[in-house]
């Protein structure tokens, strides 16, 4: 099988390590698509110093695949379109997000490379009939089309438990670059990082936390293991996050902070944990942690129609808005940790 050429400078970023927002969906109040909104969202992550963004993800609301909206293709390319535009020949990770079974999946690989996207960030929510040894396959058909950005999806969200053997043998993959961790579970994230790192590729594979609840720890946490003999460390390189869709220019300071901190023996981590824990208390409030995330992405959108992105907090499911003392959540946080706002 023909395992695609990630960019060498994609490649490089992506091993450095740097902040990959979960990008919305920006609607009217008719709930269609706010195009000049949806650019301007594009053109936010950029000038907030992110160094790629993920389109077509659970941020960017799994219903824009119905027929009925049939908004996948035109919000990958504007994605694009307003990336390439404004960074032609800079080197800023597109990552699209794919999902489904089979041909599902490959279609949706095929249209994320005809749109130009470097990566595709494979989900294996709903797939829960599959095995183990089915979904390996699975992926590694996707990875024969579009360099692969793997996902370990919480359950919580129609994720399921994955085991170490599963992940070693998706590391082997050749066409796997990266893994987001976002199973909301230390020893589940434990379990993706001891397989990277078990694995003979754990050099060419990036690790991304997703775990919103735990952003600063795994950030700045060594993660060593003994393999045939040798310590092999592994740490995680940056972060794709839909808690970064909001104040992300903090998210950028953030990353900057973790390396330096690194950098100079860790100076500067206990300062570092203690933003970790408020960064936690605003993720539960703008996730609604409290109520199974229910009311996650009308969360985001609230955030970002107070930093004057959005015009409202519509979601193409109209039932899908704020749980019951979420917004007084979320204006406590804000109250609470003005310098992580903007």
């Amino acid at each position: 099988m023909r395992t695609p050429v990630l960019n060498p400078g994609i490649k490089e970023l992506l091993r450095e390590g740097t902040v990959i927002p979960a990008h919305p969906l920006a609607l009217n109040a008719d709930r269609l698509l706010d195009e000049s909104r949806q650019r301007a969202l594009t053109r936010y992550y950029l000038d907030a110093g992110a160094g790629g963004v993920a389109v077509g993800v659970h941020t960017t609301q799994f219903g824009i695949r119905k027929p009925v909206h049939s908004l996948l293709e035109p919000v990958l390319r504007m994605a694009a379109e307003e990336i390439d535009g404004t960074r032609p020949g800079r080197p800023f990770i597109k990552v699209a997000g794919i999902c489904g079974p089979p041909v599902q999946a490959l279609q949706e690989a095929a249209l994320a490379v005809k749109c130009g996207y470097d990566l595709g960030l494979l989900s294996l929510g709903g797939l829960n009939n599959y095995t183990e040894p089915e979904l390996i396959r699975h992926a590694r058909a996707v990875s024969g089309i579009i360099p692969v950005f793997g996902f370990y999806l919480q359950p919580a969200v129609g994720g399921r438990p994955l085991s170490y053997d599963f992940w070693k043998a998706f590391a082997e993959i050749p066409g796997v670059h990266a893994i987001k961790v976002a199973a909301f579970n230390r020893y589940q994230t434990l379990d993706v990082v001891r397989a990277v790192c078990c694995s003979s590729r754990n050099a060419d594979i990036s690790l991304y936390t997703g775990n919103d609840d735990n952003i600063v720890a795994d950030l700045l946490t060594p993660f060593r293991f003994s393999v045939d003999g040798k310590v092999v460390e592994k740490r995680f390189a940056g972060g794709l996050l839909g808690h970064w869709a909001v104040w992300t220019r903090r998210a950028a300071e953030l990353l900057t902070a973790v390396r330096e901190c690194r950098d100079n023996h860790y100076e500067g981590s206990f300062d570092l944990l203690r933003k970790g824990a408020e960064i936690t208390d605003m993720n539960a409030a703008v996730f609604d942690a409290p109520n199974a995330f229910r009311g996650c992405i009308p969360g985001i959108h609230e955030v970002l129609r107070r930093q004057g992105l959005l015009e409202g907090r519509w979601c193409l499911d109209p039932e899908e808005e704020l749980s019951a003392g979420q917004m007084e959540e979320i204006e406590r946080v804000m109250a609470w940790y003005p310098h992580l706002t903007e």
